[in-house]
């Protein structure tokens, strides 16, 4: 009886268009926003902001920008990690070689120059799509990959390939502690959330759907595909670069190019699949399952073989770690294909027309 939109009355067009037109929807995100802004830096350990909550934004950001691109257009790319790696050695190349250069201009930058890259990358999505337009995605993870390690600039002449940052200030407060970097990526985060949803919710959001569904038909409508599918590659491409440099900048601090290889292209589209395609939320979803389960699972196995009496040593639980994990997302996806965002759709509808018949 809770969640019910009965009395909720709409007297304006901006009022019926609101991202959360239900009131329990807008308190409910508030009091979630406000308790990871305050409540969590008090609560957590500086372990579980290091190794769980940090990496779980960032990659929730990485996630949402690749969703725009295969949830909202239906375009495949397998080089997420590449568009990460452009952004994060851009930004690194406009901090070293610009005096003064402020840290939020040049992670910014850095989702400039990742947007060039995929628009370059996404002019064959005119022509191909499907199976053979991941190929030609994946063209640019080896790309980039071979130019992190031969093109000595982009590594600032960097005899072992690696490179590293140090000492983050934003407006003269440093970065340094684990709550600042995980206030700083929360930030991030939030700001382009609002951005994406409201994105997908304009004549440009829609275009992109009607290229997903049907593109020859959504040409027929008048809607241009060159225009919609590179404005997604340009809008993805930016939202994973800035993501790729706080990976690297907030994160790693010190990177070379096999932090962004083809394992994170895969890990992000695996968040997109399981979460939801074509959800905001199911990127949040994705990610939380992608980043806390393996730990918890890490966690948890040690426990079970003592409570029945047997050690198993590390590499083994690794082994089942990988198994068990491989194994969840398999079933996963034959349970609920749709992702993680269709189940916590289905469950707001029937706390909707509870306790009424479905």
């Amino acid at each position: 009886m809770l969640y019910r939109e009965n009395g909720q009355f709409k007297t304006s067009y901006s009022a019926d268009q609101q991202v959360f037109p239900i009131a329990q929807d807008r308190l409910a995100i508030w009091l979630l926003v406000a308790f990871a802004a305050i409540g969590v830096p008090m609560l957590a350990d500086e372990y579980m902001l290091r190794a769980i909550l940090i990496p779980f934004l960032i990659l929730a950001l990485a996630a949402l920008g690749l969703n725009i691109l295969v949830g909202y257009c239906g375009q495949i790319s397998l080089g997420t990690g590449a568009f990460m790696a452009v952004g994060a050695y851009a930004a690194y190349n406009l901090q070293v070689r610009i005096e003064g250069m402020p840290l939020i201009v040049a992670l910014l930058g850095g989702g400039l120059c990742a947007t060039v890259v995929g628009v370059l990358f996404g002019i064959p999505s005119l022509r191909i799509k499907g199976l053979y337009l991941a190929v030609a995605t994946l063209a640019a993870q080896f790309f980039v990959d071979w130019s992190a390690l031969r093109l000595k600039w982009v590594t600032n002449d960097s005899s072992s390939g690696s490179v590293s940052v140090a000492g983050l200030q934003v407006l003269g407060l440093t970065i340094e502690t684990p709550v600042q970097k995980y206030l700083f990526c929360l930030a991030f985060l939030t700001v382009f959330a609002v951005l994406a949803k409201n994105l997908v919710r304009s004549h440009i959001g829609r275009e992109w759907m009607a290229i997903r569904d049907m593109d020859v038909a959504a040409a027929v409508i008048g809607i241009r595909p060159v225009y919609a599918k590179l404005t997604a590659f340009a809008v993805s491409s930016f939202i994973v670069g800035v993501a790729g440099a706080l990976w690297a900048f907030v994160y790693l601090g010190s990177w070379e190019p096999a932090a962004f290889n083809i394992d994170r292209s895969f890990q992000l589209l695996f968040m997109v699949i399981i979460g939801g395609l074509g959800s905001i939320m199911g990127s949040f979803f994705g990610a939380a399952f992608i980043v806390i389960l393996p730990i918890a699972l890490d966690l948890f196995l040690p426990m079970l073989g003592q409570l029945f009496g047997f050690n198993v040593d590390t590499a083994t639980i690794s082994h089942a770690v990988a198994m068990i994990f491989g194994a969840l997302i398999v079933f996963f996806l034959i349970v609920e294909p749709h992702g993680i965002a269709r189940l916590w759709s289905t469950a707001k509808e029937k706390l909707r027309l509870w306790p009424f018949p479905h």
